[in-house]
């Protein structure tokens, strides 16, 4: 970053049992340090950055890295993750989307469909919505709960308030286990206004390029935007661990956000202490052998 940033990008971390409202959050950042050109210049180095971390992550093999994005309807989920990968290999990349579980998925508990997404040693994963859906849309929509078929749960009146703590605790033990077991866990919450996310809904429809974007069923969830909210502040507050905690992104404006996600991504695979694999003694002997042998050749 350019010597007039300040910004702490701790700011937007939410810390482990600390109460907050999402409205203590900004949905953009009035006064910054730098300006859209500055940031997207910086975005571009980070992408670079971003890119060798990747390549040593790969090839070091000790560390999976997940990142989970959550967000509401056009806040930015996709375009985010399409910038800040950008310059990465594919190769050890996977980005995961999940939808409405199927039948089948539905005979698992929720954490199934999860499982099989996660990113192995070497490799990062991204997960475009998650597990945390299951206190999410389902919170907001109890009814979906009874298609999960769980004892004693027969109509929504029996999904009290310790059914959603006791899944609060579930998804914490899920990403402890994953933790222990050498995964870092990043996670964001793209926060948009209303007011934001209604102009982008505008945007699609009126951009002839954008109308495979909209969907009626988008529309249809914004009427419960302030259980969303609700709903957010729960999961978020309920979850957010020393270990693995939640951020908590301005995303009003998409450049700043995916320029504090990359900064924050960097920083925190860094941490990480990754290295290249280096070879024994006879295995530097063997590519000597092996480099006569090629330099030898007609």
């Amino acid at each position: 970053m350019g010597k007039k940033d300040k910004f702490d990008f701790d700011d937007f971390k939410v810390r482990e049992g600390i109460k907050f409202s999402l409205s203590d959050f900004p949905t953009e950042v009035k006064k910054k340090s730098i300006d859209k050109d500055e940031g997207e210049l910086l975005i571009r180095k980070d992408i670079e950055e971003l890119s060798v971390l990747q390549d040593i992550l790969y090839a070091d093999k000790r560390h999976a890295v997940l990142i989970i994005i959550q967000a509401m309807d056009a806040a930015g989920k996709d375009g985010t993750i399409k910038h800040i990968m950008s310059g990465v290999n594919p190769a050890g990349v996977q980005v995961t989307s999940f939808k409405s579980p199927s039948v089948n998925e539905l005979d698992h508990d929720y954490f199934w469909r999860h499982y099989v997404a996660l990113p192995g040693k070497g490799e990062i994963g991204i997960f475009n919505r998650s597990h945390y859906e299951n206190v999410l849309i389902t919170k907001v929509h109890p009814e979906f709960i009874l298609n999960e078929k769980h004892e004693g749960i027969d109509s929504v009146k029996d999904i009290t308030k310790s059914f959603w703590e006791k899944r609060y605790k579930q998804i914490c033990r899920f990403e402890k286990n994953l933790i222990e077991n050498d995964t870092l866990i990043l996670k964001f919450y793209l926060h948009v206004s209303k007011e934001v996310q209604k102009k982008r809904f505008l945007d699609r429809i009126d951009d002839p390029t954008k109308n495979w974007k909209f969907s009626t069923a988008d529309l249809k969830e914004r009427a419960f935007w302030d259980d969303y909210q609700s709903a957010y502040e729960e999961a978020i507050l309920n979850t957010s661990t020393n270990s693995a905690p939640w951020f908590i992104i301005p995303a009003d404006e998409k450049w700043f956000s995916r320029f504090v996600v990359g900064k924050i991504i960097c920083r925190e695979l860094k941490k990480l202490n990754l290295s290249y694999p280096i070879i024994s003694a006879a295995e530097k002997e063997a590519l000597l052998k092996a480099k006569e042998l090629l330099l030898k050749e007609k």
